[in-house]
């Protein structure tokens, strides 16, 4: 019929459908009038990611499918959608769950009271979250509903406070003169003079200028006709007159006139009012801003607007990724530590350098405790590596240092170790086989040796570097808050040096180390009975391995189970290289540093001839003691020392056998030689291994005797008084000395062993008896000790 319909109070969103209500207006807002004001409002405060809450109604529901609609395309994401019919609680959850922070809210006024009461339980209030909802509640709503709810009023004012409604507004703010003559004020003040004591409603306004809007509506349309058609007036309307129905239409929308609640305009049938925004500020609701949907304009009044925290809740937790970074303070305390350990390292190759041509130093092999410094400074070098992490150099940096310190710590440790072991395994080869007639291992077999350990670590590093190297990875930890109290949430994150097959990888290295560790206690423990302290370091050896054997379990397991925490595992890490770095150093360097300030011949004794010594004076001590006390034991004693002056001959005996074998070989040129400089270090053995066959008391006083009347000839040196007419004096003298040492190394060597377990002299070719030698005679005492000495 055409029929024109002006609604005052109508807010449902459905009548806003012009193909099922082509002829309905309003001079209210409708609900879905918020939406637009809502937009303006998130975009004023930079809030981009928001979650809709609404009660399963179908008035709230097309609210939320509009402004659905109204945010699609403005950059604004609706991360969770939730909706509900008796119980928020989950839904309100959910949204937690989601990170939603700002929360858009369409729901009545009890569900309101069951929905801060969940949102209190949940923490979903405070600085951090920020309430948005229908701002067209009474007047202290919360009282009529919260005895329905479960929580505390005090609870329930704490959600609530801060939250932000949104409705249309009553009456215009603005002191301008109305269509009517009357400002918004005046009017509201005659309203209420003839209202009385009457109820008031918050529609009076709009239903006041939607009576000028029906006067304005009659008035264009009669103005219309009279000027396009005179005989056809305003009362000849009838329901089926459709060309009058199209003139009250037009004249409709044409409205445009400022009223009591604002400018009242027409778009497609709704009314282009004002929205009004309130926050709940202590108890009571603050007017903060406004919407004018005319210009689209968004006023916020000046510091109206109260939020829980200094500035704006955030629209979602910002994450800000931490670095967990070594201590720069611990970085630079280790460090010291370090650089300490790497003088001390110095010093020892100073001193083993300054001294490399004393006896205890050269019987120790100089060049193997250049090897070991050089190895424990290695791994002394690695410690600076493994305190560099991100916030010292770039990730690219990061990544090659995880390869290269691996490098230096394996490369130091086989250096050190391999070096220590393979000087042991030379004094176990001499000691332990007995069956070679000689043994002659230089230090550049013992090079070789190591450098044969450090090629088995270089092709394991290559193959793991070739097939599957190390990379930089980031490990994220669970976010913690901000400690300074900010918005913000902190995610630590952590670098490691990590490939796809790191345990194979690690399991391959270790099971290298711990079989050089193996040999090398299995080598310290073959040469723990050598009597010679400067070639006998397998107490030593089993302490380094022991203490870095412990140590390494611990430092591995310690630091697997730290690995979260930076500054924990490298100081874990760094103080076990430490430790075991500087222990072996010490262990090998400190007491051939204390010996040769003390006492630096007793090193390179046979320890097995002190004891002798000291057993002798034991020995007669015991024996005057028990000779007053039984005769017996004295008659035993005597006996004691009868073998022992029968073997004293023996030794004489075999002293002829070598002078006889020397006087013969003296004259065959071709099988003289010189003494090698690099030789000296087995002579030093074998003349060790003589001392103790000539730990008798006899011997002991004739070597006396002969050394104070006849002091040996100094090397090189050469005398006139002797010539070749007297071949006792010419044998003695330095130059046949050298020519004949080279040949009386294997001599000696089969002549004395027997004495600690070696060959026995009847199998010794060279030594033959006193008798079956047609060359042989008797040479003086004093001689047959200068030729057995040397």
């Amino acid at each position: 019929f055409d029929f024109f319909q002006l609604s005052f109070a109508a807010t449902t969103p459905e009548l806003a459908d012009k193909k099922k209500y082509p002829y309905f207006f309003r001079t209210v807002p409708s609900d879905n009038a918020v939406n637009p004001a809502i937009l303006k409002l998130l975009k004023h405060y930079k809030w981009k990611r928001v979650g809709t809450l609404t009660q399963d109604v179908q008035r709230f529901s097309e609210v939320r499918n509009d402004l659905t609609g109204v945010l699609y395309g403005e950059d604004i994401e609706i991360s969770d959608t939730e909706s509900f019919s008796n119980d928020p609680c989950t839904s309100v959850k959910k949204l937690k769950g989601n990170d939603v922070r700002i929360i858009l809210g369409q729901f009545d006024e009890e569900m309101a009271v069951k929905i801060f009461c969940c949102a209190y339980d949940e923490e979903m209030y405070g600085s951090k979250y920020q309430w948005i909802i229908p701002g067209w509640y009474e007047n202290l709503w919360w009282e009529s509903w919260i005895n329905s709810s479960q929580c505390l009023s005090k609870n329930l004012l704490a959600a609530m406070e801060g939250y932000i409604g949104v409705d249309f507004e009553p009456l215009s703010s603005k002191m301008v003169k109305t269509i009517s003559g009357r400002t918004p004020q005046q009017y509201e003040e005659e309203y209420n003079t003839k209202r009385g004591d009457g109820q008031s409603s918050k529609f009076h306004g709009y239903a006041y200028d939607g009576i000028w809007v029906i006067a304005k509506t009659l008035q264009r349309a009669m103005k219309y006709l009279n000027a396009t058609n005179k005989h056809q007036k305003i009362e000849d309307f009838n329901y089926t007159n459709h060309k009058l129905g199209k003139i009250f239409l037009d004249a409709m929308n044409e409205t445009n006139f400022f009223g009591v609640t604002g400018q009242v305009v027409f778009r497609n049938g709704e009314r282009m009012g004002t929205i009004k925004f309130t926050q709940f500020q202590e108890r009571k609701e603050v007017k903060v801003g406004e919407y004018n949907a005319v210009d689209d304009e968004l006023e916020i009044f000046n510091n109206s607007i109260r939020f829980q925290g200094l500035e704006p809740p955030k629209d979602k937790t910002i994450i800000q990724e931490e670095l967990r970074k070594i201590s720069l303070p611990l970085y630079s305390i280790l460090s010291a530590l370090t650089i300490l350990g790497m003088i001390m390292a110095s010093a020892f190759l100073f001193f083993n350098i300054k001294n490399r041509n004393q006896k205890l130093i050269k019987m120790s092999s100089p060049y193997m405790n250049n090897l070991i410094i050089l190895g424990g400074m290695l791994s002394y070098a690695s410690i600076f590596l493994f305190g560099l992490d991100g916030s010292f150099v770039s990730e690219k940096t990061f990544e090659t240092l995880c390869t290269v310190r691996t490098w230096i710590l394996t490369v130091g440790y086989t250096t050190a170790f391999g070096a220590m072991f393979a000087k042991t395994w030379r004094v176990h080869a001499i000691f332990k086989n007995v069956k070679m007639k000689k043994k002659i291992i230089k230090d550049q077999k013992l090079l070789v040796i190591v450098g044969g350990m450090l090629l088995i670590d270089l092709c394991i590093l290559i193959c793991w570097q070739v097939v599957d190297p190390l990379r930089r990875t980031v490990e994220k930890y669970n976010m913690e808050p901000d400690p300074a109290g900010r918005d913000i949430s902190i995610r630590p994150i952590l670098e490691h040096c990590e490939n796809t097959h790191m345990t194979i990888w690690l399991g391959i290295v270790y099971a290298y180390k711990g079989l050089l560790m193996l040999f090398g206690c299995f080598l310290a423990w073959e040469t723990r009975n050598v009597s010679i302290p400067a070639l006998n370091d397998s107490k030593y050896i089993g302490m380094s391995v022991y203490n870095v054997g412990i140590m390494c379990i611990i430092g591995a397991a310690v630091s697997f189970l730290t690995r979260d925490q930076p500054n924990v595992q490298f100081c874990i890490v760094a103080l076990v290289i430490i430790f075991c770095s500087t222990i072996t150093l010490c262990l090998v360097f400190v007491p051939k540093l204390i010996t040769l300030r003390t006492n630096p011949d007793a090193a390179t004794q046979n320890r097995r001839f002190q004891f002798t010594q000291n057993q002798k004076k034991e020995d007669s001590k015991t024996s005057t003691s028990v000779t007053s006390v039984n005769q017996a034991s004295t008659s035993r004693l005597e006996g004691l020392q009868s073998e022992n002056h029968r073997l004293r001959m023996k030794i004489t005996e075999l002293d002829k056998d070598l002078e006889e074998v020397t006087m013969q070989l003296q004259d065959t040129p071709e099988k003289t030689t010189y003494i090698k400089q690099n030789h000296y270090q087995d002579l030093n053995d074998i003349l060790s291994i003589r001392n103790f066959t000539d730990s008798k008391d006899g011997e002991k006083a004739i070597l006396k005797n002969h050394l104070d009347q006849n002091p040996p000839a100094q090397w090189g040196s050469s005398d006139p008084s002797r010539t070749s007419k007297d071949p006792i004096e010419d044998i003695n003298s330095p130059e046949h000395i050298q020519r004949r040492l080279s040949l009386q190394l294997p001599i000696l060597h089969h002549a004395y062993l027997p004495s600690i377990g070696g060959v026995d002299a009847s199998c010794a070719s060279p030594c033959v008896s006193p008798s079956a030698s047609p060359r042989h005679r008797h040479v003086p005492p004093s001689f047959r000790v200068m030729v057995s000495g040397l």
